[in-house]
């Protein structure tokens, strides 16, 4: 039996970075949807560079402090192993 590779005939390896116009057209987007934790989330990616699995185990707590909202997080990346 000839198994080939599942990636073959496949560009492999890091994706070129979003441009400026695709970046707004999905902020736009997902504030026209009203989906504001999407927004928050991409937004906070965007700034903080972080992965999206370290992304999603912040807290409100670490960005919030009751109705109050920090301009910095103190969230660190955690090294990928």
């Amino acid at each position: 039996m000839n198994m080939s590779p599942w990636n073959k005939d496949r560009i492999i390896g890091q994706k070129r970075p979003l441009q400026i116009s695709h970046i707004w057209g999905i902020r736009i987007r997902l504030e026209l949807e009203g989906k504001t934790r999407d927004l928050a989330l991409f937004n906070m990616a965007l700034d903080s560079k972080l992965r999206g699995c370290d992304l999603v185990k912040l807290k409100v707590s670490d960005v919030a402090y009751g109705m109050l909202c920090f301009k910095q997080s103190n969230g660190v990346a955690t090294e990928n192993r």
